[in-house]
């Protein structure tokens, strides 16, 4: 027997497969252990017994405490007191409201009064100098008007 004929009989033998049996595209051949990256890092065991979890116990139990003990309602309380210290006084509050209507009552009456006003309707000419440039001699034999009174309005002139 040859060298080359036994080295072909001593390879490994691969199990034929069919090609029907093999989904390269599919996501069953993707796995991240093949990508040689792991995942090394120590996560922190999860439960109960984490510092968020205690303050909320504690937080609660404080409020409880608090809702439990707390005075009485009524207008003694320390709370009231100390809130009414601080607070500007009833008839303030009222003289500071009745000023502030009565400014804004004439701020209104001022804007109607300028959103209705109107300029008076006067027909205002373009090119008042056309008045001038007119020539004497064009108008008939007892039609002359006496223009020395007429003041004549631009789009400028107010």
């Amino acid at each position: 027997m040859s060298l080359a004929r036994a080295a072909f009989l001593a390879r490994p033998r691969v199990a034929p497969t069919l090609i029907a049996q093999r989904r390269p595209a599919s996501t069953s051949s993707h796995h991240e252990e093949h990508h040689g990256e792991h995942d090394s890092t120590q996560y922190p065991r999860e439960g109960f017994s984490g510092p968020i979890w205690r303050n909320t116990v504690l937080l609660s139990l404080l409020a409880v405490g608090c809702y439990k003990y707390a005075p009485e309602p009524s207008e003694d309380v320390y709370l009231t007191r100390w809130i009414a210290m601080y607070t500007a006084p009833r008839d303030l509050w009222l003289e500071l409201n009745a000023k502030h209507t009565a400014m804004q009552q004439e701020v209104s009456d001022t804007t109607i009064l300028l959103s209705d006003a109107k300029k008076p309707r006067v027909h205002r000419y373009r090119y008042p100098q056309s008045f001038e440039q007119v020539s004497p001699f064009l108008a008939p034999v007892g039609m002359d008007v006496d223009l020395s009174g007429l003041v004549v309005k631009g789009d400028r002139d107010m």
